[in-house]
């Protein structure tokens, strides 16, 4: 009698998942902790976005969005549902931000 309850793991997605869960630990090891935020982009997957505690960011690009959230929990970071607020505020700018969003704006 099969178990109906059981679900197929998919190695592969699996091995991505792991991938990006060291990844996104380095991240948080290499900047005193991390937060992020997964967002679905469409066919291209989801983003991962990471704020450091020391205020630098990074984006890691899974391939679905199910990978992203297996990533994140892997990881064990603190999750948030939206980048706004204090999350968003985290996140330190530098010169070369300010410069290229300038540039966007004037159509640089």
């Amino acid at each position: 009698m099969a178990d109906t309850d059981t679900q197929q793991v998919d190695p592969k997605a699996e091995r991505k998942a792991a991938r990006l869960a060291k990844q996104i630990s380095a991240f948080a090891k290499a900047h005193g902790g991390a937060e992020g935020q997964v967002a679905y982009i469409g066919e291209r997957g989801a983003r991962i976005a990471l704020v450091g505690e020391d205020g630098n960011w990074g984006n890691l690009v899974a391939p679905t969005l199910e990978i992203a959230q297996q990533a994140v929990t892997k990881a064990g970071i603190t999750v948030h549902e939206d980048f706004d607020g204090e999350f968003a505020a985290k996140v330190q700018t530098g010169r070369y931000e300010w410069k290229r969003m300038a540039g966007i704006q004037i159509g640089g």
